[in-house]
């Protein structure tokens, strides 16, 4: 250890003749990672609050870097990238994944070497577009175990060169981020991301690769993505995780709805509920009669900027009355079997959506807000002399949602919601038939990196002459099979005024698909 300080010494004093970045930044900022990483693990525990790395940011602010050659501004420029990245992953402390904090790349500004980025822009819009070094991939760590591991040393101008294509090879033998059996190669999403960084096609990442390589890998094997792992590179959590980049990320970790989408991104959701009730009592006092209603909702999100979405919603929708016995998913067939009151089906409404993030410092605090304009006639059932099943309320419908999520501790988080719905606006008999205020609170353990547990708790009264409500409480699980892609299942006790007072019984049985397309850090 003594030679190698002696060593690191020697290179900064060469170096000390043409740099405009004082050698004391590299200086100690190897002191400080050499202090605060292990094994490719951050103590944040340790920065949290550190002197030392609010004057290395401090400097990062305000240095000069225009009399500077390329290799000192690189080195700089890397480091102070992982630093912010330390830094603002710090400020946060403790948290399960860098996804909890809303806008970690995208929204919070940092000022370098005197001009304003976000971490996205510094890396994509500057390192890449100005030096276009594909290694730069494997040394601009994000602070998540999906990325490569950070150091324990500074990056210098002098010893660069060799660093970038030490820590390049050091990524690509590592047996956790290219993953090699059963004939298939397993890459990182940074290839997939960033693809033209590496080659136009399969064979130039695959040489690319095999150029850093000690087992070279075979053009003929198929390449698949496995997920990126945006737990963060604590050595807490890391010390309590399997250690392999497996997937999970902020989705898994809490129940997010709150958090806009980013900057460029789409968002496809379909939420399907099917509700049934149970009513009318014959001489014994048993249950004669089924109502179901199925209800599939499509949303469509498209992230204008990261504080600002814009969509489309739509719904469709089934009814149908049958005499019991009949079972829950009778409303989804079309059997004439126990059928009083007939059955009904088609789309009910359609419109614009938006969603928005009012505060940047509240990160999963957001107001969400639908139109959906009544598509179709006698939705409610009420012309001709035998009139049809109800489908849905004959005008617009204006909903508002406000959203927000935090963490409690690691593994449990709690969401909640508070909505003002309008029904039958400009229908019926008046300009307005229905007005709502439903709430609703969830509270979520995460099992794993993938998958989580939760208990839901709902309550809405009606604003009307006759006072009416609905309660629900349930039990669901959402399991993220990769970023982009969830499932989630959820049941529900129901009530409300009328089965209290007659004595019925309802449920709710939900099954809800999520995408995401353009995920990016």
């Amino acid at each position: 250890m003594k030679y190698i300080n002696l060593l690191f010494a020697l290179v900064l004093f060469s170096s000390a003749g043409h740099a405009e970045i004082s050698n004391q930044f590299f200086d100690d900022t190897h002191d400080f990672l050499g202090s605060v990483v292990s094994n490719g693990k951050v103590d944040y525990q340790a920065v949290k609050g550190s002197t030392e790395l609010q004057a290395l940011i401090d400097y990062i602010a305000t240095a000069d870097v225009s009399g500077d050659d390329s290799n000192t501004k690189q080195a700089f420029y890397i480091n102070a990238y992982n630093l912010l990245v330390i830094n603002e992953a710090a400020k946060s402390y403790p948290l399960q994944t860098l996804n909890d904090v809303s806008g970690f790349f995208d929204r919070t500004s940092h000022t370098i070497a005197g001009e304003r980025f976000t971490l996205n822009s510094f890396e994509k819009d500057f390192l890449l577009k100005e030096y276009q070094d594909p290694r730069y991939h494997f040394v601009l760590v994000c602070g998540a175990l999906g990325c490569p591991p950070i150091t324990n040393f500074a990056y210098t101008p002098i010893l660069l060169e060799q660093q970038l294509e030490r820590q390049t090879k050091k990524s690509l033998n590592d047996p956790n981020f290219v993953r090699t059996g059963d004939g298939r190669i397993g890459l990182s999403q940074i290839f997939e991301w960033y693809r033209s960084d590496f080659g136009s096609n399969k064979k130039a990442v695959i040489e690319y690769i095999n150029g850093y390589r000690d087992n070279k890998l075979s053009v003929a094997s198929k390449i698949y993505y496995y997920n990126y792992d945006w737990t963060i590179n604590d050595v807490e959590v890391a010390s309590s995780s399997t250690g392999l980049s497996s997937g999970g990320g902020a989705n898994a970790a809490r129940y997010i709805v709150s958090s806009t989408i980013a900057k460029g991104t789409w968002e496809y959701k379909v939420f399907n509920n099917l509700f049934s009730q149970r009513t009318g009592n014959d001489a014994e006092g048993n249950l004669t009669e089924r109502s179901s209603f199925f209800t599939t909702t499509y949303n469509v999100l498209y992230g204008l900027s990261d504080r600002f979405n814009i969509g489309y919603t739509g719904r469709y929708r089934r009814t149908r009355n049958d005499n019991l016995p009949s079972g829950v998913l009778s409303v989804l067939g079309n059997s004439e079997e126990n059928l009083t009151r007939g059955q009904r089906s088609g789309f009910t409404g359609a419109g614009p959506q938006i969603r928005w993030a009012p505060v940047k410092k509240w990160s999963n605090f957001s107001v969400q807000s639908q139109f959906l304009f009544a598509i179709g006639s006698d939705l409610e059932g009420r012309g001709g002399p035998d009139p049809l099943p109800f489908l849905e309320w004959e005008g617009n419908i204006w909903w508002t949602q406000i959203f927000n999520d935090f963490p409690i501790g690691n593994n449990w988080s709690l969401f909640t919601e508070v909505d003002f719905l309008i029904e039958d606006l400009g229908g019926g008999e008046s300009d307005i038939n229905r007005i709502s205020t439903p709430a609703t609170a969830i509270l979520s353990y995460n099992l794993n990196k993938k998958s989580i547990f939760y208990a839901l708790a709902g309550y809405s009264p009606f604003w009307q002459a006759d006072f009416e409500y609905f309660r629900q409480f349930g039990v669901g699980t959402k399991y993220q099979f990769t970023p982009k892609f969830e499932l989630e299942i959820l049941y529900t006790d129901f009530n409300n005024t009328f089965l209290g007072n007659t004595g019925g019984q309802a449920a709710t049985y939900n099954l809800g698909l999520r995408f995401n397309l353009g995920y990016r850090k």
